[in-house]
């Protein structure tokens, strides 16, 4: 199991990510959208959207520099041990209930409006419960974890991530693992592979393409110019 969980689970979900997005690409670019329901209710999206998204995107960042920036980067630019482990429970913990207040508003407001109901299929649902239960998991299995300076993932899953880069999995590192973190990280790791294949697909249509693109040029119109176009003279018809 523990071969099956480490060593072999990571790469079946980056296979069928990137398959997935090759295969979405391929045959479905009119569906490479999420579906965007602000045609049916404005009101609690404008609110609900920004918050997931901004949540999440430092929910994302955190993991990022929690498992590929080694320890040693951060103690060489002054940051120690209690502080890191103090600004990711702060940091973590507030941008896990940033997105999940987010999550929560959306599914809301798809379950009290009618429209956004008949819009919103199996997939999406499923979508929901691995999402909310991936970014619950995390702040559980953070907040159960802090005494001292808590469990130092940095020491264990950290180097697991990295080794998965090289092909040879330390698959060793995750024995002594707390449960909830590896739930957590199996749980991650099914999220990671259902990207594709649901409405989540649309975070890697960033459009990069807009930073350089020629500029629009406007110019004002001349309030002279304004009303009715004047007739113009041209050739004037013969009678007789």
């Amino acid at each position: 199991m523990t071969t099956l969980l480490w060593g072999a689970l990571p790469y079946v979900a980056f296979v069928l990510l990137v398959a997935g997005l090759l295969w979405r690409y391929r045959y479905d670019k009119f569906g490479w959208t999420s579906r965007s329901s602000q045609v049916y209710e404005s009101k609690l999206l404008n609110i609900a959207s920004p918050m997931f998204h901004y949540g999440i995107l430092f929910v994302l960042a955190g993991h990022l520099i929690g498992l590929f920036v080694p320890a040693s980067w951060t103690a060489a630019v002054g940051v120690g041990e209690h502080t890191y482990h103090l600004f990711s429970l702060i940091g973590g913990t507030a941008a896990g209930v940033l997105t999940v207040a987010g999550i929560l508003m959306l599914i809301y407001r798809r379950r009290t409006r009618a429209p956004v109901l008949r819009a919103t299929t199996v997939n999406d649902k499923v979508m929901y419960v691995f999402l909310l239960a991936a970014i619950v998991l995390g702040m559980v299995a953070k907040l159960t974890h802090t005494s001292g300076d808590g469990f130092d993932y940095r020491d264990s899953m950290a180097p697991w991530a990295r080794s998965l880069f090289t092909l040879r999995p330390d698959t060793d590192l995750m024995t002594g693992v707390p449960l909830l973190y590896r739930v957590h990280a199996v749980v991650g790791m099914v999220l990671i592979a259902m990207v594709p294949y649901t409405r989540l697909v649309h975070m890697f249509s960033a459009p990069l393409q807009y930073l350089f693109r020629p500029y629009v040029v406007y110019r004002s119109r001349d309030r002279r110019q304004l009303g009715p176009r004047p007739e113009r003279r041209g050739w004037e018809r013969q009678n007789g």
